[in-house]
């Protein structure tokens, strides 16, 4: 990595380690190994350094505040006993990579699969991922994505209380554990993405206030509490420089950006655009395809650009909400929350999704109270719109953590599968949904003390009507270690008849998908794309290279008449004819 880099040990030629942290508040700081002191000299704007000619790879040092609290470093590489604990110097330039050269593969070609590593595998370990790689492979995907692995309090966490965000989670294993996984994943043709979160720091663990409090944002909130201040160049360079140390030291092919929109736009070019450019500076400078996705609440079309390689200032894609939340009303009928934006038009809302990208473009949305909520999207490529029907999102959010199958019909379920792993839009699951596993997936945490409670406490808040008519432990409770082991994926499952039959369909579409449209996806046109419904039918139809893709689909339990669609020879469900069957998938190949 650049020698511009401020943040985090360094470990210098010549041997020897130089220290650094950025503390604006602090008047003394000094680094602690084992029981040395040693004074860091202060420098300018905040820094405070220290060069120690006997530290290496593997001391264990601490920061002291003015003569008095200990902290670990936020930027640690690795914290071997949990946040509390010491940090642990780590050469990231060691490592014996067999899967070189690597280059990735290219944007179009993704289809991705979710997971969790505390939850994947009963050891809940980097190295136990490797295990299951072959059969994610021989399913037919082609990328995993880790939830958030940054250094988090306690045994488990869905990793979205992350506060030191340069450190995998010693839970998981070392860093070099991490490195064997996503070794391990290259060699067999996978990329591998990240969740970072750039919108909040966990709420245990984090020192930041105490030593750097202009950090935070007093006058813009988040869910999280006071927003971070990217005008600060201090922390604008610690999250840029996170990003570039998860995608140089460990190869990550990219990153998803949780929940951007609570990120505070502030300060030009935002930080959203700064990070951008440095990451597609690191793709050119290692000639590797490298991809930035997003997850926005707010549609900002403007963002992306899965098109320019690399996109300098936007992003590759986003995961489309608007596409999990119209199918979800089409297959439970459910209406809280956020459906209640699509309750009423789910299939016109799936036709606008499946033709322009969005279905709110501008509208005003009830759920938040009449504003208006995105951008016009058709203009983009279907390639700029990541579709989903489950991720941990809207399976933990629930209150008992349900599945899409346990809330639907297996018919039901099946349609849309066959829609979203064929349609253009690069499609994503989440770890078990190709064979649909049943086993729940409910938020989990660690914490300890009044925080926990608080926690417990919050959680019933959300979701008084469930914990109301439920008998009592019928809800998990979030900080049970039952709660974190019933997340716990159900390999054996597999081998069930039911189960077994899923894993069939995933496998089939998956591979009619790599021979049959992902070869056209490359040179997409956009803007020749169109949708209509009537009734619970739907016809889409997408302009691909050398022909038109056409979809004619009933999503709904009784038979509907299909709208008119134009030639197309069938290539998965057969021809449709003018009565469309419930829940029947037809798709077709229209060669121009």
């Amino acid at each position: 990595m650049s020698d511009t880099v401020q943040f985090g040990p360094r470990i210098e030629p010549g041997g020897g380690v130089t220290f650094r942290l950025w503390a604006p508040q602090a008047q003394t700081v000094d680094v602690v190994i084992d029981e040395r002191v040693i004074p860091l000299e202060g420098r300018p704007e905040g820094w405070f350094r220290a060069f120690v000619p006997e530290a290496r790879a593997g001391t264990r040092y601490r920061f002291r505040i003015d003569g008095e609290l200990l902290i670990p470093d936020p930027a640690s590489s690795y914290q071997p006993e949990d946040v509390a604990g010491p940090s642990e110097v780590v050469d990231h330039d060691i490592f014996p990579w067999q899967s070189v050269p690597w280059r990735g593969r290219r944007w179009h070609e993704t289809v991705c699969l979710e997971l969790h590593v505390g939850t994947f595998t009963e050891a809940g370990t980097f190295r136990a991922v490797i295990e299951r790689l072959n059969h994610v492979v021989a399913m037919g995907f082609t990328a995993i994505e880790l939830m958030p692995v940054a250094e988090f309090p306690g045994r488990w966490n869905w990793g979205y209380d992350g506060v030191l965000l340069y450190a995998p989670d010693s839970a998981y294993g070392t860093p070099d554990d991490l490195r064997a996984l996503i070794d391990a994943a290259h060699a067999r043709g996978l990329m591998v993405f990240l969740d970072v979160v750039y919108n909040h720091f966990g709420p245990e663990g984090n020192y930041l206030g105490v030593y750097a409090p202009t950090v935070f944002t007093a006058d813009v909130q988040t869910p999280w509490g006071a927003a971070i201040d990217y005008t600060l160049p201090q922390m604008r360079s610690f999250a840029i420089e996170n990003a570039l140390h998860w995608l140089e030291h460990y190869r990550f092919d990219g990153l998803r950006l949780d929940a951007v929109h609570a990120i505070a736009r502030r300060g030009e070019p935002s930080v959203l655009e700064t990070l951008s450019r440095a990451v597609g500076a690191l793709s050119e400078r290692e000639n590797r395809f490298i991809h930035l996705v997003l997850e926005n609440d707010d549609n900002a079309a403007a963002l992306l650009d899965p098109r320019t390689d690399p996109p300098s200032g936007r992003y590759r894609a986003q995961w489309n909400d608007d596409y999990h939340h119209a199918f979800h009303v089409i297959l439970t009928g459910e209406r809280q929350g956020y459906y209640g934006d699509y309750a009423d038009r789910p299939h016109a809302a799936l036709a606008r999704i499946l033709s322009t990208g969005f279905a709110y473009q501008g509208e005003a949305s009830p759920h938040r109270d009449g504003a208006l909520r995105g951008e016009p999207s058709g203009h983009l490529p279907a390639t700029a719109f990541v579709s989903f029907l489950q991720n941990h999102d809207q399976i933990g959010n629930r209150a008992r953590g349900e599945r899409l199958d346990v809330l639907a019909a297996p018919e039901a379920v099946e349609a849309a599968l066959a829609i979203t792993l064929l349609a253009p839009m690069p499609p994503m699951m989440f770890m078990g949904e190709e064979w649909g596993s049943r086993r729940p997936f409910p938020f989990f945490c660690d914490f300890s003390g009044d925080l926990a409670e608080a926690v417990r406490q919050g959680r019933r808040r959300e979701f008084a009507d469930a914990y109301a008519h439920e008998e009592d432990g019928a809800v998990p409770d979030p900080l049970s270690e039952a709660t974190f082991r019933m997340a716990k994926l159900d390999w054996d499952a597999r081998d069930q008849p039911g189960h077994r039959r899923r894993l069939d369909l995933v496998r089939e579409l998956l591979e009619l998908r790599a021979r049959f449209i992902t070869p056209r996806l490359d040179d997409t046109e956009h803007g020749h794309n169109r949708a209509t419904h009537v009734g619970t039918a739907v016809v889409a139809q997408w302009q691909l290279a050398g022909g038109r893709l056409v979809l004619v689909t009933n999503l709904g339990p009784e038979p509907a008449r299909a709208p008119l669609a134009p030639a197309a020879t069938a290539i998965w469900g057969g021809a449709a004819d003018d009565i469309l069957t419930p829940w029947a998938v037809h798709w077709g190949w229209r060669e121009e």
